[in-house]
């Protein structure tokens, strides 16, 4: 760890509280010099740190700047482990973290981003992700034995978890748009793409990249026209150390999901927090939709829908449109 991540981890851990530039010194075994220079690159990176006589510097508490000291400040002790890389941009996470898999970099890496310039959603559709406002983030996976059917777990736990994640920084109720896309207050706020690779002898997985876009804050000049009835934000406004504990509390869910003996066990929060059961939608497969009225979400978190001729279905992929 270099003299600045460790600076950053001491002031992270203990924001608002001041410690001398001899302190910091003496704790990290460093010279006052190296201090100072420190300091001054954090605060060219955007931190908030004051700096006062005979009292030292202190890290502002309303700082709100990804960084794997803030994350691991938030984590549980068992996920502190996670090899965690912070990036200003990125052309996408999930291509950044495929490729470390396929170098065979090791589960648990997990790359974050204050903006993507190339960011994807489903269907290579253009996934909009801003500088700043939100939160872009991919983790690599290598689960044991899974099959083409289970690998939908990794988008559905992962949904479960965000839901539980805005739940546990915000007022907001969270829910589900089957089968990867996250409401607050009928909006979208979050989109989920997993990708996969898949052995040709074995037809069982190889890794997963679990990517996450989140919109943490609304943009400055709004989003795009075409996104404008669509997307939405968690918050209005900043607010203190949120992105950090954002990511946190969602890998602290998510990890807990996927590494429990039972992983079945989120089904039910799943079906709970659908958006879609108990609604009239509209099934669409290439040029074709067809209308349904969805009846239920099975235990492997399928779609079940009856068609306007009594056709039942489960859908395990697709996509919808609800009929709000």
């Amino acid at each position: 760890m270099t003299t600045k991540e460790k600076i950053l981890e001491l002031f992270e851990a203990n924001k608002g509280i001041y410690f001398s530039g001899e302190e910091i010194a003496g704790k990290l075994c460093v010279s006052r010099a190296a201090v100072w220079k420190a300091v001054k690159s954090l605060r060219n990176e955007g931190y908030m740190i004051d700096a006062v006589t005979n009292k030292g510097y202190c890290l502002s508490v309303n700082t709100d700047i990804l960084s794997p000291q803030g994350i691991w400040k938030y984590l549980d002790s068992g996920y502190r482990h996670l090899d965690m890389t912070v990036l200003s941009t990125v052309d996408s996470t999930n291509v950044m973290v495929r490729e470390k898999a396929n170098n065979g970099l090791a589960e648990g890496y997990t790359v974050i981003s204050n903006e993507q310039t190339a960011g994807r959603g489903r269907y290579g559709r253009k996934f909009f992700s801003p500088n700043g406002t939100g939160v872009y983030m991919s983790v690599l996976l290598r689960p044991d034995n899974y099959s083409a059917s289970q690998a939908v777990r990794i988008t559905t736990m992962a949904a479960v978890a965000m839901c539980e994640a805005i739940e546990e920084v915000s007022d907001e109720k969270a829910q589900i748009k089957w089968v990867n896309d996250i409401f607050v207050k009928g909006k979208k706020v979050c989109g989920i793409l997993t990708e996969a690779s898949f052995g040709l002898e074995s037809g069982l997985l190889e890794y997963a990249v679990l990517g996450i876009g989140l919109n943490v804050y609304q943009p400055p000049e709004g989003f795009p026209k075409e996104l404008e009835q669509i997307a939405g934000a968690i918050f209005a406004h900043t607010q203190d150390d949120m992105k950090n504990r954002l990511v946190a509390s969602f890998l602290n869910h998510f990890m807990g999901y996927y590494t429990a003996q039972n992983q079945t066990d989120y089904t039910e929060k799943y079906r709970n927090r659908s958006l879609a059961v108990g609604k009239q939608i509209q099934v669409i497969s290439g040029n074709q939709v067809r209308n349904a009225f969805v009846y239920g979400v099975d235990d492997e978190c399928r779609l079940l829908i009856k068609y306007e001729d009594g056709e039942t279905a489960s859908l395990a992929y697709g996509e919808i449109d609800i009929r709000f």
